[in-house]
């Protein structure tokens, strides 16, 4: 694959009649995203090159809404917010090395860029399906294609990138030989069950553990759970659900107040009219 930098006038990026921005505004979204990290660290090279050089153990906080922040501006943020935003993700990322068995590589290569992608939106998909957010086949591989914008800003050719369900199915079959649990996947197993917090939240970490740290683990993918060689919840389906319709008794004025507030703020560029709802589907 050969790494191309694309624009926005290369792709169509969500807006707000597509999947993208109804789904990524629902509470469940940050289970997915925490089970993304566990996917992503199976395989060796993108694990090593994030316990290489990232600072999250001594700001566990600040890595993942970072990753988080990256996420919401992808669908809810301005044309000069993703642009800048973008350019410095893609050049962090030209600066980076890591080193796996001997070898040196950059951290910027087009399969492990392809690799943060497609577990970062397939748990995104598969997640909030298991949490009863209710997407038809057909939605499901619209969100799909509409997320090769994300790809799109990291670096990758949108048409490079899986844009289906069976695309995707297709990809991970392909990448199963290459994937194992590592001395490096278990650091951020480690660290995503118990991440290295101060002062009064280190006592909600039992909490965490439980309602989030572990959930999310369990709503993995089969195989990655075998792979990474731990026991899941029997029943993470329930339990995901329950959370959910716990978090959504929580107006959604108030979910929105919470950082980043990328939606807020296009909420209040655009008008209440966009305000995400299953409604509004395509």
């Amino acid at each position: 694959m050969v790494l191309i930098l694309a624009t926005r006038d290369d792709v169509r990026m969500p807006d707000p009649n597509s999947v993208s921005w109804q789904m990524h505004a629902d509470p469940a979204m940050w289970i997915a995203g925490i089970a993304s990290l566990y996917l992503q660290a199976l395989h060796p090279k993108a694990v090593a090159g994030v316990v290489q050089n990232s600072n999250f153990q001594a700001d566990p906080l600040g890595r993942l809404k970072r990753t988080a922040d990256f996420v919401g501006l992808g669908v809810y943020g301005t044309d000069e917010e993703i642009a800048t935003a973008a350019a410095r993700v893609r050049a962090t990322h030209r600066s980076l090395r890591g080193v796996v068995d001997g070898q040196t590589f950059r951290v910027d290569e087009p399969e492990l860029l392809l690799w943060v992608h497609c577990s970062e939106v397939s748990c995104f998909e598969t997640v909030l399906d298991r949490a009863g957010y209710g997407l038809s086949d057909r939605q499901k591989d619209l969100y799909y294609a509409e997320q090769r914008s994300a790809a799109a800003l990291v670096g990758l050719h949108p048409d490079e990138v899986p844009g289906s369900r069976r695309e995707m199915a297709e990809y991970f079959d392909r990448m199963r030989p290459v994937l194992r649990r590592t001395t490096d996947s278990d650091v951020i197993y480690d660290f995503l069950h118990g991440p290295p917090v101060q002062g009064p939240l280190r006592h909600g970490l039992p909490v965490y553990r439980v309602l989030v740290g572990h959930l999310a683990y369990s709503v993995l993918p089969d195989w990655a759970v075998e792979l990474h060689g731990r026991k899941s919840y029997a029943h993470a389906d329930l339990w995901l659900r329950m959370m959910r319709r716990t978090a959504l008794l929580i107006p959604g004025k108030v979910r929105r107040l919470a950082p980043p507030g990328h939606l807020r703020r296009a909420i209040e560029r655009h008008g209440r009219h966009v305000t995400p709802s299953k409604a509004r589907l395509p």
